[in-house]
Order: structure tokens, then C-alpha cells, then sequence
């Protein structure tokens, strides 16, 4: 079994910055696909980030202002969030893909944190 926990949300003025983390712990041979989603009170979990491989790709309203990295070592992947505004508060999830090894099998299965709230005061 694996645990992602996400950190490092909270409130900030509009033109701040946040870092989150996304720790994941457990039977991990790989970590393959993190993605950042986030979501709103009445709306859908939206993607806002994923990282494959060598691989960020950002939604457009993110872009420029985001940036995902990865501590292989930590099993950690963190999301720098610059110069945020008021649409980006949300609650902020991070979703893996992980590949683990059990009595001589490999699995991959996806797993999510419990997500974590940021909210940017204008």
C-alpha cells in the first residue's frame, strides 16, 4: 500500500508564493505519473499539472506561474506556485501512479492525497 500526503497549503496575498509537496510513503518500486489537480467548492477536480518521465506538462492557466520538480530520492514531488491570485484558491490534490513489487509481482495502481487547501486573499 502507498500514502501520498500533501503539504505546504495555506493562506496568501494575491501575488504570492506557495510550495506545495506531495510525500508518498509505502511499497514503491517507481513512482511513474504525478499529477496536481485542484478543485472547487460545486465544481470538478481540475488537472493543473502532471509529470511523466522528464515531462511537465501545465494547464494554460497555470503556465509561466507554476512549476512541478521531483526529489526521486524523497519520493516527493513538489509544485512552486508563483504569483498566485484568488482563482487559484482551491483545494489542491496531488494523484500517482506508482508501481510497487508484492510476493514476486509488480503492480501499478493510483493512489491520491487528501489534498490540501491554499487560498489567495485579494
Amino acid at each position: 500500500q502507498v500514502q501520498l500526503v500533501e503539504s505546504g497549503g495555506g493562506l496568501v496575498q494575491a501575488g504570492g508564493s506557495l510550495r506545495l509537496s506531495c510525500a508518498a510513503s509505502g511499497s514503491i518500486f517507481r513512482i511513474n505519473r504525478v499529477g496536481w489537480y485542484r478543485q472547487t467548492p460545486g465544481n470538478e477536480r481540475e488537472l493543473v499539472a502532471v509529470t511523466s518521465g522528464s515531462s511537465t506538462n501545465y494547464a494554460d492557466s497555470v503556465k509561466g506561474r507554476f512549476t512541478v520538480s521531483r526529489d526521486n530520492a524523497k519520493n516527493t514531488v513538489y509544485m512552486q506556485m508563483n504569483s498566485l491570485n484568488p482563482e487559484d484558491t482551491a483545494v489542491y490534490y496531488c494523484n500517482a501512479d506508482v508501481s510497487s513489487y508484492s510476493s514476486g509481482y509488480y503492480y501499478s495502481r493510483v493512489y491520491w492525497g487528501q489534498g490540501t487547501q491554499v487560498t489567495v486573499s485579494s
